[in-house]
């Protein structure tokens, strides 16, 4: 069974920082393809970056590169989501997902974290 936990979050001023990690069980995070997306209030879920298998590289939202960044732990079976620069427009609650495919015939299946709230204020 696959579960995503996710931990970090919380409230931070203008031009701060915040780390999120994501834990994974059920799957090895260097094998797969994990995702954070965020949703503001009243605004649709938006993906933020995608941290591709193994050397894939990490491909980012426009509106957070530069300022975010994603890094895998193989060790901890961990994708963690660095936030710097962070400023109010970034205000949302951050998912970590993942989307494997199972059954006969196969199907997708996206499993998301619990949702994280970050809140950039002063």
């Amino acid at each position: 069974q696959v579960q995503l936990v996710q931990s970090g979050g919380g409230l931070v001023q203008p031009g701060g920082s915040l780390r999120l990690s994501c834990a994974a069980s059920g799957i090895t995070v260097d094998l797969y393809t994990i995702g954070w997306f965020r949703q503001a209030p009243g605004k649709e879920r938006e993906g933020v970056s995608c941290t591709s298998r193994r050397d894939g590289g990490t491909f980012y939202a426009d509106s957070v590169k530069g300022r975010f960044t994603a890094t895998r732990d193989s060790t901890k079976n961990t994708v963690d989501l660095q936030m710097n620069s962070l400023q109010p427009e970034d205000t949302a609650v951050y998912y970590c997902s993942y989307t494997g495919w199972s059954g006969d015939p196969p199907a997708p299946k996206t499993y998301w974290g619990q949702g994280s709230q970050v809140t950039v204020s002063s």
